[in-house]
């Protein structure tokens, strides 16, 4: 990979990464531009970028509830206590997407990265997307999120293995269909995220660095480059977000991802695109 390609990558990371328009298609799309797929270890490694993003942006409230779910294991805090909830809220959250990442390894490195699977999760997801914002109840706030409510957004979010998906598309989603207000359903998938992207990236990262297999060793300087370009633009669009759902819908996201997989289709169909070419990592 070329220091270009891994700047170039790495702006798209961190515009898409928290947009509901999945910045692994993006990636995956863009990576086809530029020459060849950029695969599942840059993929992974690079949304540690955008994901420290979301540790700094959020940072008062991670601090919060962390030490608060500590002190409750200590008996010095409730467990009824609202940071506490969130601290097991996130991770029950966070188990479908560990369990089912390791056990979709191959596919996820494989058949998942077919452009055809990228553009049909694009639309699709793009019209759930749309149809749970219009339509779903919006009275729900973070303070009403139950186990319940948790383990859906846990197993929304596992829905992101699949390129074309959406972290935050899916786990939004589900959040505006179970009547979550926006803010809220954003916020959760915001921090649900942290420990999978955090986890799946450093667990690629240790691959990576005892990989003794030349060809497909990863190019440190260029991942590391844009690891830290991903986290900037990353933390610009995160602030961007937040204010623009306090007041308008997603649906513009909903039309760009019907557009992007419409376009993907038209150009397999004509053999424009490779649905399935080599990782360039």
């Amino acid at each position: 990979m070329s220091w270009f390609d891994a700047i170039v990558l790495a702006i798209v990371q961190g515009l898409t990464e928290f947009l509901p328009i999945s910045s692994s298609a993006h990636l995956r799309l863009v990576g086809e531009w530029l020459g060849s797929d950029p695969g599942a270890t840059f993929t992974a490694i690079v949304q540690i970028g955008t994901e420290l993003a979301v540790v700094v942006f959020f940072w008062g409230d991670i601090v919060r509830i962390i030490k608060r779910w500590c002190a409750s294991l200590a008996g010095k805090v409730p467990k009824n206590d609202p940071d506490v909830r969130m601290g097991w809220l996130i991770i029950i959250g966070s188990v479908p997407i560990v369990v089912l990442g390791l056990l979709l390894q191959d596919l996820i490195r494989s058949q998942f990265r077919s452009l055809w699977i990228v553009a049909t999760m694009l639309v699709v997801f793009g019209i759930i997307l749309g149809l749970a914002d219009v339509l779903a109840r919006r009275q729900k706030t973070l303070q009403q999120l139950t186990v319940k409510d948790g383990i859906i957004y846990g197993f929304a979010q596992a829905l992101s293995l699949i390129p074309g998906v959406s972290r935050s598309g899916g786990t939004i989603t589900a959040g505006r269909m179970m009547g979550y207000d926006r803010p809220s359903a954003a916020r959760y998938a915001f921090l649900l995220a942290i420990p999978a992207v955090l986890g799946s990236g450093g667990y690629e990262m240790y691959n990576a660095l005892t990989e003794t297999n030349e060809a497909t060793a990863i190019a440190w300087g260029p991942t590391i480059l844009a690891t830290i370009i991903s986290f900037v633009v990353g933390w610009v669009v995160i602030k961007f977000l937040m204010k623009w759902i306090e007041t308008r819908s997603f649906m513009p996201f909903v039309i760009y991802r019907i557009a992007l997989g419409t376009l993907v289709f038209v150009l397999l169909a004509f053999g424009v695109l490779d649905p399935l070419s080599g990782p360039a990592i």
